[in-house]
């Protein structure tokens, strides 16, 4: 067997490897939304269980009449898309600085902002709380999105990209007139959109799948997000929920966040080339 033949077997084993891989991790999902259309007469038990004899949207139709899904998913929806585009901006705003600007105390803010990183989000949970309530922001959306306008990840993320940006192009904004701001939206911007993507993928599938804090901060079901919602279900109808029921709203919560991140794929993949610098 010659070099192109063994480089093509090479290739199938390749990808015949990351296509069991691929079906391994795409089984629980698809597993989930066939047992989320069979009946609860039907067993969900073994392999058989894949076989949906009668498909219905009767567990939806339950799990609607059970929680204000509704208002749910709009309560997800708003404060992962606010969250996210808030995170974007004042992450970049503030890598953008540090790696762009000299200041007094440049370094040690920078060192202290990354050093935070080391402090678990939860030994915050009190005082935070305590704020929000002298905000009197208990109970509501805006307490998910104000405290982490701005993380360190983040920006220490956007710093490393913007930092690979050439000088060259802040100098020719600067001598066309441009002002600071100006650089960061006109300049800045459209050069890191591919880590414009990967952050804001990283950022909604966090914020989608937050529970800690919708749990402390929101105190009425209208105001749960969908997430919090949906982890009481076991528990709705005094652990007798049937479990293709709980799985149709688990359906409802896993499969928009994935079609969001393969858009996002799609957006930092476009971004690599369109963002690109030419030297």
């Amino acid at each position: 067997m010659g070099y192109k033949g063994k480089k093509k077997m090479m290739s199938f084993a390749i990808f015949g490897i990351l296509t069991v891989i691929s079906l391994v991790c795409l089984f629980p999902v698809l597993w989930m939304c066939l047992i989320s259309v069979k009946p609860t007469s039907e067993s969900i038990s073994g392999f058989s269980s894949i076989w949906v004899d009668n498909p219905t949207f009767d567990n939806f139709n339950r799990l609607f009449s059970m929680i204000p899904v509704a208002s749910n998913f709009f309560n997800s929806i708003f404060t992962t898309v606010v969250g996210t585009v808030t995170s974007l901006f004042f992450c970049s705003l503030a890598g953008f600085a540090f790696a762009k600007y000299k200041f007094p105390g440049r370094n040690f803010l920078f060192y202290f902002v990354i050093g935070t990183m080391l402090v678990p989000p939860e030994v915050g949970a009190v005082p935070l709380f305590i704020i929000m309530k002298k905000l009197n922001l208990i109970n509501s959306l805006w307490s998910l999105v104000i405290p982490r306008i701005a993380t360190a990840v983040g920006i220490f993320y956007m710093n490393q990209y913007i930092s690979d940006v050439p000088d060259e192009l802040i100098e020719a904004a600067k001598i066309d007139g441009c002002k600071d701001f100006g650089i960061f939206w006109r300049v800045i911007l459209p050069t890191i959109k591919p880590a414009l993507a990967s952050w804001a993928a990283v950022t909604l599938i966090a914020r989608w799948n937050d529970f800690f804090w919708p749990l402390l901060y929101l105190r009425k079901q209208a105001k749960y997000t969908l997430m919090v919602t949906i982890s009481l279900l076991p528990v709705s109808e005094g652990l007798s929920t049937p479990w293709p029921v709980i799985l149709a709203g688990t359906t409802l919560v896993i499969i928009p966040i994935i079609v969001l991140y393969i858009i996002l794929q799609t957006f930092q993949k476009d971004g690599m080339m369109e963002g690109a610098v030419k030297g």
